[in-house]
């Protein structure tokens, strides 16, 4: 992809999903790593480091606990903010939109096909709580490893949520700092884009 691809592109998934496919060959570790910014509802912002888990037209998917401080907030303000930052490839994309929760089924697939340690671990944890020590929580793991020999059950606090975005930017780096950026808001059946000055 380069400066032409930026400014012929109609569709912002599919130039995401260009751009992704070049982080996944410059990018070998992570290359689903995004910053998430979430609010309380009277605006206190909170950003971590989390992994988009799918792409598609609907919007960007990931799991967590739902009572973890990211639940917690995309439930009570359901509007959040994604940055991928490609740092071999000198490229950012922001996407920001509302949050809805993805179905059991999507929840129940996804958990799945997480390995059995992830699996125990997200049926461990406490997420965002105060843990008193490390053993506590592999103590834990070790129980529900015995209690559940078999298949472990998804537990019904970890849930799948999607980002519908509503804005999605490209930037990418130039000499001199004369960069790319690309903006696409979405209107009520398409996508509206504009280029921005750096």
């Amino acid at each position: 992809m380069g400066e032409k691809d930026i400014e012929s592109a109609i569709d912002p998934i599919e130039l995401f999903r260009a751009w992704f496919k070049d982080a996944e060959v410059s990018e070998p570790i992570d290359p689903n790593a995004v910053a998430l910014a979430t609010a309380t509802p009277d605006g206190i912002p909170s950003v971590r480091m989390i992994l988009i888990k799918g792409v598609d037209h609907r919007g960007f998917a990931f799991y967590t606990n739902e009572e973890s401080q990211k639940g917690r907030e995309v439930t009570a303000n359901p509007r959040a903010a994604l940055c991928f930052h490609w740092k071999s490839l000198h490229r950012q994309v922001r996407i920001s939109g509302s949050v809805t929760e993805l179905s059991s089924s999507d929840a129940d697939s996804y958990f799945r096909s997480r390995s059995r340690l992830s699996q125990l671990a997200a049926a461990a944890s406490k997420q965002s709580r105060v843990l008193p020590a490390r053993e506590t929580l592999l103590t834990r793991v070790k129980e529900l490893d015995a209690f559940f020999p078999a298949e472990i059950p998804r537990p019904a606090y970890w849930k799948g949520f999607l980002l519908q975005p509503e804005r999605v930017e490209f930037w990418e780096s130039r000499e001199g700092r004369l960069h790319d950026r690309v903006l696409f808001v979405r209107t009520e059946d398409e996508w509206y884009k504009v280029l921005l000055y750096p």
